[in-house]
């Protein structure tokens, strides 16, 4: 699944490195974003939205398992709330944000990483969180790291995810009001629900949460034990539109 990973991105006129895009932007809004102290990020989720959507994962992942948070961002409120139950590391290609995450979430292990690069064992982490960060990978590199995902997630592993509602890939300037870009790209839901079938998850959960303009889909998915079956289809063409903004070497 998946193509060639996206070397540059058309904006403008202009060729831009979109992982290049996605890392000065963060390193720029990451105060913006989300302050150290505030009961809201800037889109207004506060840290009870994401006590309730982390509910179910930790009903489902054992106590003191090794948990993987994948764009991290500044560790708040995900890292702190998962350290509360599990042995947590925090990957983030920003280097503001992991910065922040090691000051603000000491308990937890936090490493500067594109997602998409990072190496790890099969069979390691109890579960896996990955809220608004799949969003900023370029489209076609996504159902690989999908499948690497499932790789990295034990027998019976969970994960959290938030991906597009709707189709879109586009870079935003001057986000929040700062003088940061930021590039978003995303499938659409059901285009992620077959994603994640084919690459060996078993979807126990869908919802909708909701924003300005639109709003993202939030899935719970459970990484299938050998044997039990799985989805055997042909590739699907990432789902495409313009609806609107919305140890890194070597396995650990």
């Amino acid at each position: 699944m998946g193509g060639t990973p996206t070397e540059s991105f058309r904006a403008d006129g202009l060729a831009v490195d979109p992982k290049e895009v996605v890392r000065s932007g963060w390193n720029l809004v990451s105060t913006i974003y989300r302050p150290s102290h505030a009961p809201a990020d800037a889109f207004g989720h506060t840290v009870a939205d994401h006590e309730r959507w982390l509910r179910p994962f930790f009903r489902a992942v054992p106590r003191g398992s090794d948990v993987l948070d994948l764009g991290c961002g500044c560790g708040m409120p995900d890292a702190l709330l998962l350290c509360e139950r599990f042995r947590v590391t925090g990957i983030d290609i920003s280097d503001v944000q992991v910065d922040r995450a090691r000051r603000l979430v000491p308990s937890a292990r936090f490493v500067r990483a594109d997602m998409t690069r990072v190496r790890f064992r099969s069979n390691t982490f109890g579960g896996i969180l990955c809220l608004y960060s799949l969003i900023h990978v370029p489209l076609d590199e996504q159902p690989k790291l999908i499948e690497r995902i499932h790789d990295w997630l034990r027998p019976d592993g969970i994960l959290l995810i938030i991906t597009g509602q709707k189709a879109y890939t586009g870079v935003q300037e001057h986000w929040l009001g700062s003088n940061a870009a930021m590039f978003w790209s995303h499938a659409d839901a059901d285009t992620y629900e077959r994603w994640f079938e084919r690459a060996g998850f078993e979807v126990l959960r869908r919802t909708h949460v909701p924003e300005a303009g639109d709003g993202h889909a939030l899935f719970l998915a459970r990484k299938r034990r050998p044997g039990t079956g799985s989805v055997d289809e042909p590739d699907d063409a990432p789902g495409t539109g313009r609806a609107g903004p919305v140890r890194p070497s070597g396995a650990f």
